[in-house]
């Protein structure tokens, strides 16, 4: 039976396959299974047990030879999470191996860095598909460097610019997003094998080294210091995870309102088949753009619970931590989905410079107010310039003559002839600033870096 958003008939679509098979119950169980493992032989190198026990613990961590169902009850009988497991893995490899697995470790060391392992792999995928997005956006942007498009602030023209430029914006951002998680992921997501309470008192003075040397195996680094109770350098990728979030749900909704009819300057794929309502047939929503739009919002929603969780009693906490071993796979998984549908929308953006260029004519010349503000302040002061621009536009905006009309006739103006001359800064295309360079510069930056 299928419960869950994950695997909804409705919805298990929205999600990415692949993050859900890295965090599933067979994937964690092998999860757990590779640290015991990696446990053994890095206490079996520094002489703590016997090595032909790390060689039979290694060849049986195989979740292959475990039956989840029967874990299931045995884990509901038992109500702890783990020792169901070890029970099994102990009859797998029999005396006298049984005696030396887990050895000085307790189950959070287990499940914390068993998680370290899924992340980075999550990690990975995450990264492979904010690749391909940036990697299509910045495609775009260089082909649509000089594409004249409104400036909007506030829902209203502001001035020109160009598409390149717009997306340069997004580029940029998310360049940091990606940046910000490469930096943040080793050090957030370590080996911790400290035991009880992270004293590493059961494998004494040996205790440091097999941290290490499990973390050499598992391609980690370690903790160091692994306090069960500290959950800052966690908390602290899911937070980073949270600012892409919101990148993502601003280029979502960048897309819904270019998407617009009455807008009409960019559209996302469309297919024969792909319907946009059940009662509307001409329906084209932005359906993708909407769906990262949603799962930005559940991924935003979910990084508060991971802050809040760092809050621990003592050394030890099973209220905070039975929050993060079912919140941090929750936010894996939509991270990761985040990423794909960001991909998946790039890919398939469609620009319409027609559209754009005729948006830029709607208001009569008024976009361009600051170019003939500035053009004027070779005559007058830039304070005088802007009153009278001011006062055109509210003609322009009340009685609908042209811009230029209302400029020319205007009092100050009036028979002058740099009125004459203003035409000319009154072109949109021809004040788009730095906009081809910078949308230019941030692809290559975003390029370099990656």
């Amino acid at each position: 039976m299928s419960i869950g958003m994950f695997e909804s008939f409705v919805t298990g679509h929205w999600f990415s396959a692949e993050a859900k098979r890295l965090w599933s119950d067979v994937a964690t169980l092998q999860a757990w299974l590779d640290v015991e493992a990696a446990l053994a032989l890095a206490q079996a190198e520094l002489g703590v047990i016997p090595a032909d026990a790390a060689d039979t613990i290694a060849r049986h961590a195989d979740a292959r030879l475990f039956d989840p169902r029967q874990l299931a009850e045995e884990i509901a009988f038992a109500q702890h999470p783990l020792v169901p497991v070890l029970h099994r893995f102990e009859a797998l490899c029999g005396e006298p191996a049984a005696g030396f697995i887990h050895w000085g470790a307790t189950t959070q060391n287990i499940f914390d860095t068993a998680t370290a392992l899924q992340m980075r792999s999550t990690h990975d995928l995450l990264r492979r598909h904010l690749d391909a997005a940036i990697a299509r956006l910045g495609a775009l942007a260089l082909a649509h460097r000089a594409t004249p498009q409104a400036g909007r602030t506030h829902g209203q023209h502001a001035v020109p610019m160009t598409f390149g430029f717009k997306l340069a914006g997004w580029i940029d951002e998310l360049d940091r997003d990606r940046h910000r998680l490469d930096e943040r992921l080793a050090a957030s997501f370590p080996a911790c094998m400290g035991g009880a309470i992270g004293t590493f008192a059961a494998m004494g003075a040996a205790g440091r080294q097999v941290e290490a040397r499990l973390a050499e195996r598992l391609d980690l680094v370690p903790a160091g210091l692994p306090m069960r109770s500290s959950y800052d350098r966690a908390a602290d990728y899911m937070a980073a995870l949270g600012l892409l979030a919101g990148t993502a749900q601003k280029i979502a909704h960048d897309v819904v309102f270019m998407q617009r009819t009455e807008v009409a300057e960019v559209s996302e794929d469309f297919h024969v088949g792909k319907v946009g309502s059940s009662t509307m047939a001409h329906k084209r929503n932005p359906s993708t753009a909407l769906l990262l739009a949603s799962l930005a919002r559940m991924l935003r929603s979910r990084v508060p619970a991971a802050l809040e969780a760092m809050v621990r009693m003592d050394e030890g906490d099973s209220s905070a931590t039975n929050v993060t071993d079912t919140l941090l796979p929750e936010i894996a998984i939509i991270a990761t989905s985040v990423a794909e549908t960001l991909s998946r929308l790039a890919q398939g953006l469609v620009v319409d410079p027609q559209a754009m260029s005729r948006n830029l004519g709607l208001s009569k010349g008024l976009i361009s107010s600051e170019a003939v503000m500035m053009r004027l302040t070779r005559v007058m002061g830039r304070h005088e310039a802007h009153r009278l621009l001011y006062e055109a536009a509210h003609r322009t905006q009340a009685e609908g003559v042209p811009f230029i009309t209302a400029i020319r006739e205007h009092a100050l103006l009036a028979g002058s002839e740099l009125a004459q001359d203003l035409a000319r800064a009154l072109e949109a295309s021809a004040y788009v600033g730095e906009s081809a360079e910078l949308a230019a510069e941030a692809v290559e930056r975003a390029s370099r870096r990656r």
